[in-house]
């Protein structure tokens, strides 16, 4: 449930009415203080003075005038003031104070949520998510080996940042405007051309301050970040995956250019899940298990030692986010049914609650696009309100973005964010105490 933000400073709980109220007590007590020194007769000939000349009929106007006015500006001086230090102390904030208040009160208070994915599927969601808690973790995978990730990978043995450069992005307090900088991608430049800024930002403070870990969190606060990213793991791997046909490719960017079903992923080596990965899914209240390719994104953080068991053992309420379009190379053909099936051979779907799956279709031209390069719809074979011992939850929330020069579909961040505040009964029981008080 959005709230607009002129209703976020009377919200309970925000702790802004109490010092309005004070405020104003404090007023009636000057006011109050003062007609005990003057005493009753001073206050008579004050009143005298400036009513003299005044005709009885105009008085209960001008007192009416008077004490508006005071009030409004006692508001506005407050708030101008409040408002003042809050920007000289956090001058990278932008928005109004009640965007502030609502945002170090309300959401920091609200559940705790862990997404686990990677690709754009994942940023896609936490930019919706973002507006419903602070309390977000994006545990994010960290074995892509193609284009300018895979490059610094092999270059300066950091793992991967696009993805967590993209969560960064997605979290921030100012996306638009960083987006425009560290997504830009270098044109020229030996050894630069086609890498991004961020990326290379990312690679180079893993190496200032001594982790690729350190350098998320310090980035995280220069991009004001409202939540967290934490990769699944800080060890470097790579997948494998056993294809259809009996070959072996190793390589996340490899398995997916060899156009061939996948029969098993597995690790070329394993490794233990990073601390704080495992932690914030543990202590999370709701889960959040995709959008993201279904293997070399949301499965790769699951072959990660502690993910899967973390994920099965959490108490938290957990919800699968289904894929729009299958992918050409991982899930050709795949039904929705398949995605659920394949999960199931790494994490207890009877631990999840529910699926969350698209009933909308892209326009027929971009479908018809997408058909031309191996991908379709992700068919809904799930039949009734319940499947696989999962509730499935149905709605359009089909969206399409305008990505290196094309129209892509992806999940509208918005409308799926307001379906897992409304689905979840975490997050609507959070909301229903903000809004009853």
């Amino acid at each position: 449930m959005t709230v607009p933000p002129g209703l976020k400073l009377l919200l309970p709980g925000m702790g802004v009415k109490r010092w309005f109220f004070l405020a104003l007590a404090g007023i009636a007590l000057v006011a109050l203080g003062s007609l005990f020194l003057v005493g009753e007769g001073g206050m008579r000939e004050l009143y005298a003075l400036l009513l003299r000349r005044l005709p009885f009929l105009w008085r209960p106007v001008v007192g009416a005038a008077v004490l508006g006015g005071g009030l409004l500006a006692t508001v506005v001086g407050m708030a101008g003031a409040v408002r003042a230090i809050l920007h000289a102390v956090t001058p990278h904030r932008g928005g109004s104070l009640a965007e502030a208040i609502y945002q170090g009160r309300v959401l920091r208070a609200a559940p705790r949520v862990a997404a686990i994915g990677g690709g754009t599927g994942l940023s896609t969601l936490l930019r919706g998510m973002k507006a419903y808690t602070a309390n977000l973790t994006a545990v994010v995978t960290v074995m892509d080996t193609g284009g300018s990730s895979g490059r610094l990978r092999t270059e300066l043995d950091v793992l991967p940042p696009g993805d967590i450069r993209n969560c960064l992005l997605a979290l921030a307090a100012d996306e638009e405007r960083m987006s425009r900088f560290l997504q830009h991608r270098f044109t020229s430049g030996e050894g630069l051309e086609g890498h991004s800024l961020g990326n290379v930002l990312l690679a180079g403070m893993a190496q200032a301050v001594g982790g690729f870990d350190r350098a998320i969190e310090e980035a995280s606060y220069f991009l004001s970040v409202r939540g967290k990213v934490v990769p699944a793991t800080l060890e470097r791997t790579d997948l494998v995956a056993e294809l259809a046909d009996g070959r072996e490719i190793v390589g996340e960017a490899e398995i997916t250019a060899a156009r061939a079903p996948i029969r098993r992923l597995r690790l070329a080596q394993p490794v233990s899940a990073y601390a704080a990965a495992v932690e914030a899914i543990r202590c999370a209240d709701l889960i959040v298990l995709g959008p993201g390719s279904l293997y070399t994104s949301v499965i790769s953080n699951l072959l990660v030692d502690g993910i899967a068991d973390a994920v099965d053992e959490a108490p938290a309420e957990k919800f699968i986010v289904m894929n729009l379009m299958t992918e050409p190379g991982e899930t050709d053909g795949f039904s929705a049914s398949d995605h659920l099936r394949a999960l199931a051979e790494h994490v207890n779907l009877r631990r999840f609650h529910a699926v969350v799956v698209n009933t909308e279709l892209p326009p027929p031209e971009i479908l018809a696009r997408y058909r031309a390069e191996g991908s379709e719809p992700v068919r809904d074979d799930l039949r009734g309100v319940k499947a696989m011992g999962l509730r499935v939850v149905r709605a359009p929330l089909l969206d399409l973005v305008e990505m290196e020069g094309k129209l892509t579909v992806k999940h509208d961040s918005g409308r799926l964010a307001r379906l897992l505040a409304r689905e979840s009964r975490v997050l609507r029981r959070s909301w229903t105490r903000w809004f009853s008080g």
